[in-house]
This record gives C-alpha cells, structure tokens and sequence, in this order.
C-alpha cells in the first residue's frame, strides 16, 4: 500500500503542470481523480531547520484538510530539536522522529516533502538533494546563496518534475492575487515602475569572536556546503545573515525577496538590463555587522520598466507608512499593497479602492508566519497532489532571489553593470566573478 501511495503521488506530481483548479490533465474527470487518489494522497513531511521559522509550520501542518503527517524534524542543534517537538506536541497528536544530520531525513523514502528552513548557505544544496532523492522542497526565501545555485534549482525541477516552491507567500495572498491580476488587465493603464521597500530597527550584534563550539551543536553539519571556519560566538543562532557572506545573503536575500518579488510579478518582467546600488553600514560602527545595513538599488527592465529598493535594517523610519511593501506607478494611477491589503489610487492620488486581509501574516517580526503562509503551503501540498497549480512556480522564486543576488554583488564590487535580459547573467568579468560561490570539498553541487 505504502508503494502504491508514493507511486501515485509521484505520477500525480508529473502531470502538475497540466493540471488547474477547473480541470484535469490527461482528460481524467475530477470525480475519477478523487476517487483514485482517495486514501493515496497523505503526503509524509520533514522539517529541516527548526529555528525563528518553526511557528509558521504549526497550522499548515496540523489541518486536517492539509492531510499531511509530520515524520521527522531535523536541525542540527540537539536543542532546537527538543523545543520543536515539544511545540509541535501542541498541534499534533503523535510524535515525529528527531534527526540532526538532513542527508538521513533525505534518504528515507518514507519522505515525500521537504520543507527546508535551513540558513541561506543550506537552501538550494538542501533542496537539490532532496529532489535528486525523489523529494518534493517547500524551500525559504531566498531559495539560493548565489546566482548559479538558482540557475541549478530551475535545472533539477525540470529535470526530475519535483514541485519545488520557494516561501515567497504573499503570492497566495487573496488581496496580492486580486490586485496583481487587476494591474495586468490594465487597471491603472500601462505599470511602468515598482518601489520596493522594507525599515526595520535591529540593533547592535556582537564581534563574532573564536569560541568553543555550543554544546549539542554540529558545526560541520551546519557549515554543510560551506568551506570550513573555526566557529565564531553567536554565528549559529540568526547572526550568521550580518556576519559577512559565508552562510548569509545580507538584507536583500532575507528580506528584499518578497518585496521584489511582488514588484517582478506585477509589472511583468523576468531579467533586468541594468543594474545599479548605493549601500553602506551606515550604523553602529564599532559592532559585528559585517555588510551593509542600508540599500538603495536600482533594476532597469526591457520595456523601459524599473524597480527600486529602498531598504533600511536599522532604521525603522516608515518612509511609505509602513515598516514593508510595494508601491507600483502606471500610466493611469498607482497601488500600494503589502501584507494587509492594497489602496488603488487614481492618477491625481485619490484613493479609489481598499481591500484589507481579514488575516495576519507577520511584518518585519522574526519568524513570522500567518494565513498567507498556511495558504503557500497548502497551495504546494495540491500542487503535489496534482489538484491545484502553484502560485508560485521555482523559476519565479529564483528569478526575483537573483535581484537580491545582482543587488549584492553590485554593492560587493562598486560597481553598476549591464545584466543579460535573455539569462540574467552579468556583462562584467570582475562582478561575474560572484555568480558562484567556493564549496567545501565534495559539496560541489551537480544536476
């Protein structure tokens, strides 16, 4: 029966792309379809990185109407696997297995899904394995460290017809869908630029400094594909995103994603042509931050379409009124929409309509979680099963994460550059020199 269960759930993922809410793919009826996949559909999970993120699983997870059973969780801090099963013990009313190293969870075939919620560094290795391992990766944004681990992702999922989803959830957002499917049929004319935005106030982190390694914590599992460093005090916990570029991807891969994200699928572009940023740590001079802590980027697009970001880590001004969001400019009016709802305005700036979420999904809180998310996951639990089309498909994912990536870079070198429009890649040797990263040894990563 176990057999029988994984092979259906593995045709029925093959034949995803072809299938939408309103109907079936290979001219099977709906009422067929649910008949066969009846007892056959439960999809077994595994949670790999149990850290700030682990809230956000709880609802989508313990629904009954998910019907997806929770078989490990794993994280390479003894700890952390301790505090999660007993939080999960609140939701759920049996007990998951608890694994340190991801490689063991990867290769139990009892596996259908992989929610990976590892560091930056861990997310595109870890969903590569689990897809060549026959995993379906519900993966956290950004889905990559670097360019190439992107360019990678897109290769695997075509190449083993996994559904692989990036956690860019404000793209199940009801209000998001309603405005971005207005803005497409021409609501305020002709979407020209987007201004991406995010303000936050962090404060002070410490100077990372050689310490002994936390007790219950695997070092070399966590640097994974990372070239080995003797450990440094409070790199393991968050800190690891200001530390420099060995794990992290600074503001733009943490935060940026979603907001770009929303501005790439609104006005309709895929590569950018150009390329420019003004950034610094402007903040705390004397402490560990290590990269910048204030971005302003520039991304121009075929079409004569831009997208700025403004972002701010430790400044919690709310230039746009809000700590995060997107503010799209056409020809015949402008929308602001973030996280709870969206204003159309006219051209002359009046308000003209307001949709606000009846939920909650996190603003600049660590962590987060909220409706927005159970709905991304749920979307890619029926995607799995075949009953639904993604929100949000990997090359979205990894098309708005390479902005973060092309902003990163453009701050790493100095420079402004001309980016390919076919393929994203960057007309400069000096900054091309960043589209990959060094890999420890034998964690080179392979289609």
């Amino acid at each position: 029966m176990e057999n029988s269960r994984r092979e259906f759930i593995k045709k029925a993922a093959l034949g995803t792309a072809g299938v939408t809410f309103g109907g079936l793919a290979n001219g099977m009826s709906a009422k067929s379809y649910n008949k066969i996949i009846g007892a056959n559909e439960r999809l077994n999970v595994a949670i790999a990185g149990l850290g700030r993120r682990l809230s956000a699983y709880y609802d989508p997870i313990s629904r009954k109407e998910s019907n997806v059973e929770l078989v490990y969780l794993c994280d390479v801090m003894k700890k952390q696997r301790e505090a999660a099963v007993q939080k999960f013990s609140k939701h759920i009313t049996y007990t998951p297995k608890l694994e340190n190293d991801i490689r063991k969870v990867i290769a139990d075939k009892n596996v259908d899904v992989l929610i990976n919620a590892t560091p930056d560094h861990w997310h595109a290795p870890g969903t590569r394995l689990a897809v060549q391992g026959g995993k379906h990766v519900y993966v956290e944004k950004p889905c990559s460290h670097n360019p190439r681990e992107g360019e990678i992702l897109m290769e695997i999922q075509k190449k083993y017809g996994k559904v692989i989803q990036m956690g860019n959830q404000q793209r199940s957002a009801p209000e998001s869908i309603d405005i971005v499917n207005q803005i497409h049929n021409g609501v305020i004319g002709k979407a020209f630029k987007a201004v991406a935005f995010y303000a936050n106030s962090r404060g002070e982190v410490p100077i990372p400094k050689k310490a002994p390694v936390p007790d219950g914590l695997d070092w070399d599992l966590f640097q994974g594909p990372a070239p080995r460093t003797a450990y440094t005090h409070d790199t393991w916990d968050y800190n690891w995103h200001w530390y420099g570029w060995q794990y992290g991807t600074a503001e733009a891969g943490n935060n940026a994603t979603h907001e770009l994200d929303m501005a790439r699928w609104a006005l309709q572009v895929e590569y950018p042509e150009f390329v420019s940023v003004e950034a610094a740590k402007r903040y705390f001079a004397g402490d560990g931050w290590a990269v910048y802590d204030t971005m302003d980027a520039t991304f121009r697009f075929p079409g004569d379409k831009i997208i700025k970001w403004d972002g701010n880590s430790r400044n919690g001004y709310k230039t746009f009124g809000s700590d995060r969001g997107t503010v799209i400019y056409g020809t015949n009016g402008s929308v602001y929409v973030d996280r709870d709802g969206y204003t159309l305005f006219s051209r002359d700036g009046k308000p003209i309509k307001e949709s606000k979420s009846k939920g909650s999904e996190s603003g600049t809180a660590l962590g987060g979680g909220g409706d927005m998310t159970t709905l991304h996951m749920m979307n890619f639990f029926e995607a799995i099963r075949g009953k639904a089309k993604q929100n949000s498909t990997i090359d979205d994912g990894a098309k708005s994460t390479l902005l973060c990536h092309l902003a990163n870079i453009s701050y790493r070198t100095n420079k402004s550059f001309q980016v390919d429009p076919k393929n994203g890649h960057i007309k400069d040797a000096e900054a091309m020199k960043f589209w990959s990263r060094q890999y420890e040894k034998g964690w080179e990563p392979s289609v």
